[in-house]
């Protein structure tokens, strides 16, 4: 049995995109998913967040597990009973704590690797690298806080991508189980993003060249939250037969 509510505070959380040829993104996809476009592009990205107080809802006091953990995500859309749904498609997620791993996929959604955090932060910059401990998984973020986006976004001001990665709240999991994909939900007490400079990008999944030709995908921009109080809502699975598009 999942527990149905977990709640706590993100201390940090980064959401670093990608802008990406829609084909591309379509070659790695999954049956149902399709790539949500934003003025043409597909958008995917790591979301590298610090959760701490995590705790059933139904637990009074204010404690409960921090811990680091980092999600590769795409931005889909599906169909469900005659209508467009549109959320993210997560093909990994890591995690610094071992009860995640151990509990992830069982008592809540989404299957969690575990893997090793170095973190270095100050008010203004944030340096975040991850490294599995299977060996598979790499990525490193750093950048400095801004007052505006990118030139070469796709995004044509922080109004715009805020409400994008907002309406991105529902994510579909890998699990150990081909073709299911567990659902969860964040909800957020309020929404409030920034952008993020970035010095440094580095994503082994995203630098793969043999899923991401050159020239068929791009940074975009990142965003920064912190200190948000929140809740995880499980959400019915997505059962399919697995295939991905060629």
């Amino acid at each position: 049995m999942r527990i149905p509510v977990i709640k706590g505070v993100i201390e940090r959380r980064i959401l670093a995109n990608y802008h990406v040829a829609p084909e591309a993104i379509s070659r790695i996809l999954p049956t149902p998913f399709r790539p949500q476009l934003f003025n043409g592009y597909a958008i995917a990205g790591i979301c590298l967040i610090r959760l701490s107080r995590i705790r059933p809802k139904i637990f009074p006091l204010p404690i409960g597990i921090r811990s680091e953990n980092a999600a590769h995500r795409i931005a889909v859309e599906w169909d469900e009973n005659g209508k467009t749904r549109s959320g993210v498609y997560i093909p990994r997620r890591d995690s610094s704590s071992i009860l995640n791993s151990l509990a992830g996929g069982r008592l809540f959604p989404g299957e969690h690797h575990r893997a090793d955090f170095q973190v270095t932060e100050t008010e203004e910059s944030y340096s975040v690298e991850a490294t599995s401990r299977d060996g598979s998984m790499h990525l490193h973020v750093a950048g400095t806080r801004s007052n505006r986006l990118p030139d070469s976004s796709v995004f044509t001001s922080l109004a715009e991508a805020s409400s994008f990665f907002a309406n991105g709240s529902l994510g579909y999991s890998v699990t150990g189980t081909p073709g299911r994909y567990d659902g969860l939900e964040l909800c957020c007490s309020h929404w409030r993003v920034e952008p993020l400079q970035i010095d440094r990008i580095v994503s082994t999944f995203f630098d793969e060249t043999t899923k991401f030709p050159t020239g068929t995908i791009g940074f975009d921009c990142a965003l920064l939250m912190r200190n948000i109080q929140h809740e995880w809502h499980g959400r019915k699975d997505i059962c399919c037969t697995a295939t991905t598009k060629e």
